[in-house]
Formats: structure tokens, C-alpha cells, sequence
């Protein structure tokens, strides 16, 4: 180990070699920009849905809170909600991280989220109006891309577009389309751009080529209205004078805190099933909700993210267009609904339920570079005689096991289902592992066993406490399958 003004290198031989041709104090004077940095692996862990959304990420990353100092919220927009239980209090919570219900703890909204600004002021009234400090607490980049009317008037006209006929299910908010004009450039604007003096001229010039972009969508039966550039300008111009408190360089923020050696935690949006690149295309959101947006959407290395939780529902549920293979488009599904409370929590829209995925949550697991499995809801399988899980795949009369890159393909599966055996009791009251039914803890044993990860957090109510979290000091890791598919025989 080599110690330069405080910064720790370890096992870099080759560097050392090349400490040694540029000189020692060349190499130290460069760790003077940033002060003392230790290159070593700090605490920063990641908390990524593995299905397509709604799997109470919020509440395992509220609970999680605790033990660190900076919570992330690192991609998606106003379309993507938490719901935190605690003493009897719901808080619904869409653009800012679950962590500001903590005292002591930094929020931060990076560069890889797309912003409504009227949005976030309404979550930062909400809050304060509850008694949550949200001043000093909060940082929001000045990177962010900012969703403005014509976002919303595209997303709305665009969603019943797709080919095939079947509709992307948007929340209709405008995230798809300000992600676009982002990747797009010439008709973005960030957060940042809101404090420039050019910001009415941009804006201006948008407007203009919007409403002839909405007017070509104009049908007999009408369309959107025309902008107004004026009275947008002056909306977000308010809007922007209100956050202007928060707005900073979470870049550069983040890369100080992990250099510092603060404990980070990441907050996935949606599921990795929804990812852009990697999930069930067309059928998702768009921007890298998997395990592989968490760098590109915080700025911060992956090598300074050493744990990787992977949250489940103990079943599978799905809002909007798009196959769920499990699906039980009848009296179970309804079941699973109305015990789960399964509607969104930004939309309210009833979830489509089914059956627990291997196929698809191995595959996401692998994807995000899971660590351990935390899962949720398993209260809601209480009173089931027999219990599904899907191991694999029939697609044309072809058993299949990898879970399908093409969404057609996907369309056509029928599920394999091995059954367990359920348990009659509720689970809402229980706190230890050791206390759940035997049939209870087998399913999560086949769970992990199928993922490949072990099972270390179990959920069994909204509420904090309503959570059991399994102790596997001495005992053997889940093991790995032996093929690339999550079936076992």
C-alpha cells in the first residue's frame, strides 16, 4: 500500500511502476484537485426491481435509509411511485427518494431523471405540509431534462401508436417523449437551462416547432391545442425561482461523497423488466431501469457499488400493455389484487397479477448483477391451498428456459409451473424467519434456488416493522445453477 496526501492504493502493482517513471510528487499533486481520495471500496449499495415495477422498492429503501448517509434516485420521472408505510402514516412519494423521511440523510435527484418541476414542488409541499423538513436535505441536478406541455401533449397522442395496435400503457406524463428530444438534443432543456438568460428565446423557438409537429395530428375530431409560448415561459420561469434552493452539480456532489467515503444508496425506478435496452421491448419505459442504469444515471462508477439487492414480489405483476406470461386473468388474479391492494400508486390503474416468473427474475437478476433477493409481500400468498411458480417456458411446443429477446416470442409463451404447497396462515404478525410456516420458507428457499441468490430480506406487510431480515452467517449460499436457465429438475 502506498499512501499519497491520505490516498490508499491497494494492489495496483503496475501503478506503482508508474509512480516510480513520473516521479511520486507529480502523482501526489495530482490528488490535490479532489483532496485526500481513498481508491478502495466504500459501502454503496443498490436497491433494483426485478419484474416490472410496483415491487415495494420504496419501503426496503426506507428502511435501508438508516444505515446510510446519501439516498439516489438515479432514472425516471414523475411516472414511477413508492409508497412508505410507517407508524400508520402512507407517504407517496414520485420524484423524490424514500430516504427524505430520514433525519440526517442527503436526497439526491441526479442527471438521469427527467423532471416536471410543477411535480416535485407539489411532492416538497406535500411533505412539508406533514411536518418533513425537506430544505437542506434536498439536491436536485441542474442536468435534469425538464418535461414541459409538449411532452405531455406527444406522450398522449403517441401511446395508442404502436404497430401491432396494442397500446405502450403511459402513464401519459411526457417521460417517453422528453427522454427522446434528450437523445434528440436540439429541443431539450435542462434544468440548468431554466437560470439562463436565453431560457425565454429556447423555449420560443420549441414552441414554434411543436405546434406544427401537434397540428399534423389534428383529425376531424380535433387535437391538442397550440402552445403558448408566453404563458409556458412564465410557468416554469416561477417554477424554477422555487427550486432554485435545491438545484446544484449532483455530479459532482457524489463523486466528492464516495471519494469521502460516505455510504450510498441507490434508488431503482420501476423494474429491470422495463428497462429500454434490456427489458420487453416496446412494452417498457425509457431509460435503463435495470441494474446497468445505476452509473450512466448518478454519474458515480459502478466500482463504488458493492451490494446489490434485487426485490421481488413473491408474485408477479404488470400495469400497462406488454405480455406477463403468469398472468390469471380470473378469480386468482383478482385475489392477488385484492389482497396485494394491487393499483398504482401514481395512476391508481388495477395491476395485472399472476404467478411468480423465474424465467424472467433470473434473468434480471443476472442482468443487474444481483447480490441477494429481498421479498415482498409474501403476506399476500397467505390462505392459497397450492402455490405456482413458473420455471419455464413452452413456445411452440418448444420447452425454453432463457428468457426471449423478442417480445413476439414472449407473447407465445405459455408458463411450465412447478407447485408448492401454500399455508393457511396470515403472516402479517410474524417478525422471525423461524416463525414463518415451514411452506412459507420453502417457497423462498425455491426461490433462491431458482434466482441462483439467497433470500435475505422478507416482507410481510407495509408497515417498517412488518419486515424479517434472515441471518445466513455460517450457512451455505443458495447454489448456483448449473445451466444459464433458471430451471432445475
Amino acid at each position: 500500500m502506498v499512501a499519497c496526501r491520505g490516498a490508499e492504493i491497494h494492489g495496483l502493482t503496475g501503478f506503482f511502476a508508474v509512480l516510480d517513471s513520473v516521479g511520486r510528487s507529480h502523482v501526489c499533486s495530482l490528488r490535490d484537485f479532489t483532496g485526500s481520495v481513498r481508491i478502495s471500496p466504500v459501502p454503496g449499495t443498490c436497491v433494483i426491481g426485478l419484474q416490472w415495477g410496483d415491487e415495494a422498492k420504496g419501503k426496503l429503501v426506507d428502511i435501508l435509509t438508516e444505515n446510510h448517509e446519501i439516498v439516489v434516485r438515479y432514472a425516471g420521472g414523475s411516472n414511477a411511485g413508492h409508497t412508505v408505510v410507517s407508524g400508520g402514516q402512507t407517504w407517496k412519494l414520485s420524484l423524490i427518494p424514500s430516504g427524505i423521511l430520514r433525519d440526517g440523510v442527503a436526497c439526491v435527484v441526479t442527471g438521469g431523471v427527467v423532471l416536471d418541476p410543477a411535480s416535485v414542488i407539489g411532492e416538497i409541499d406535500g411533505l412539508e405540509s406533514r411536518g418533513v423538513t425537506v430544505a437542506g436535505k434536498l439536491r436536485i441536478s441542474d442536468r435534469a431534462h425538464v418535461v414541459f406541455p409538449w411532452h405531455v401533449a406527444e406522450d398522449r397522442l403517441l401511446n395508442a401508436s404502436v404497430a401491432g395496435g396494442e397500446a405502450i400503457g403511459t402513464t401519459g406524463r411526457g417521460i417517453g417523449p422528453c427522454y427522446r428530444d434528450k437523445v434528440g438534443r436540439a429541443l431539450a432543456i435542462r434544468l440548468g437551462d431554466l437560470y439562463r438568460a436565453d431560457f425565454r428565446s429556447k423555449v420560443e423557438h420549441i414552441v414554434g416547432i411543436k405546434n406544427r409537429m401537434l397540428a399534423a395530428w389534428q383529425t376531424a375530431d380535433g387535437g391538442p391545442e397550440p402552445l403558448d409560448a408566453a404563458d409556458i415561459h412564465a410557468r416554469y420561469a416561477a417554477h424554477a425561482e422555487r427550486l432554485r434552493p435545491f438545484v446544484t452539480d449532483t455530479t459532482a456532489f457524489l463523486l466528492d461523497a464516495v471519494e469521502a467515503g460516505s455510504k450510498l444508496l441507490f434508488e431503482g425506478a420501476q423494474g429491470a423488466m422495463l428497462d429500454i435496452d434490456h427489458g420487453t421491448f416496446p412494452y417498457v419505459t425509457s431509460s435503463n431501469s435495470s441494474g446497468l442504469g445505476v452509473s450512466s444515471g448518478s454519474g458515480v462508477p459502478g466500482r463504488w457499488v458493492n451490494r446489490v439487492i434485487g426485490v421481488v414480489k413473491a408474485y408477479s405483476t404488470r400495469v400497462g400493455g406488454g405480455p406477463l406470461p403468469t398472468e390469471q386473468d380470473n378469480a386468482t388474479g383478482q385475489r392477488l389484487r385484492d389482497r396485494g391492494n394491487e393499483y398504482g400508486t401514481v395512476t391508481r390503474r388495477p395491476r395485472r397479477c399472476g404467478w411468480f416468473d423465474a424465467v424472467a427474475t433470473r434473468y434480471t437478476a443476472r442482468l443487474s448483477g444481483v447480490d441477494e433477493l429481498a421479498v415482498m409481500l409474501l403476506d399476500v400468498l397467505g390462505g392459497f391451498d397450492a402455490i405456482n411458480i413458473c420455471t419455464a417456458y413452452e413456445i411452440d411446443g418448444r420447452r425454453v428456459t432463457q428468457f426471449p429477446s423478442h417480445v413476439d416470442d414472449l407473447k407465445r409463451a405459455v408458463p411450465v409451473y412447478e407447485t408448492l404447497p401454500g399455508w393457511p396462515d396470515e403472516l402479517t404478525t410474524v417478525r422471525d424467519y423461524a416463525a414463518l410456516p415451514a411452506n412459507a420458507r420453502r417457497y423462498l428457499d425455491r426461490i433462491g434456488e431458482l434466482l441462483g441468490r439467497p433470500v435475505s430480506i422478507v416482507s410481510v406487510g407495509p408497515d417498517r416493522d412488518q419486515t424479517i431480515f434472515i441471518d445466513r452467517t455460517g450457512s451455505a449460499p443458495c447454489a448456483k445453477p448449473k445451466s444459464r436457465t433458471p430451471a432445475t429438475t
